[in-house]
């Protein structure tokens, strides 16, 4: 079933839009990259100060709900921007991109990476109180904080990698 999704011939159909034949043909194609790696690179800027403060190394003065209070919207801003851009790279070389296993990797680990951050909002920070103001967090924090910091380098890497691999 997922062989068959991969190399399914809709993938050269996406390849063939006119949309992705300007983006390859053109300038766009190097320009949205560029913006894709700064929207990423600010994803994962904001997304580091939280969790070198879930892991208790950084901003240890602020509590946890304010850094999270004011870098997610950052966080989500530049990833709605890298998605696009992304989306847009993607089509130039649908067909090519599913079957690469540095692209293959860069959705599992932004999958997993998505699944650590729900579980962070949506179980842990109803509870954010208890330590909001301390320095030393607890080893739940810690290990989520770490789990993101792992996933996320994971990301990037194999993102660094898709243009390589062919």
């Amino acid at each position: 079933m997922i062989a068959e999704f991969l190399n399914s011939p809709r993938w050269l159909d996406v390849e063939n839009w006119p949309l992705s034949w300007t983006i390859g043909g053109t300038n766009w194609f190097p320009l949205l990259e560029s913006i894709h790696v700064i929207a990423a690179a600010m994803v994962v800027g904001s997304i580091l100060w939280v969790d070198l403060r879930l892991l208790g190394l950084a901003a240890t003065r602020y509590p946890i709900s304010t850094l999270n209070r004011e870098l997610v919207p950052w966080t989500w801003g530049a990833f709605s921007v890298a998605t696009i851009t992304g989306l847009g790279m993607f089509i130039t070389r649908a067909a090519s991109h599913v079957l690469n296993p540095a692209f293959q990797w860069k959705i599992v680990l932004l999958v997993l990476a998505g699944i650590n951050m729900t579980y962070f909002h949506f179980r842990i920070f109803k509870h954010i109180e208890r330590w909001d103001g301390v320095a030393a967090t607890p080893a739940q924090l810690k290990i989520v904080g770490s789990l993101s910091l792992f996933l996320w380098a994971g990301v990037m890497l194999a993102g660094r990698w898709v243009g390589h691999i062919v």
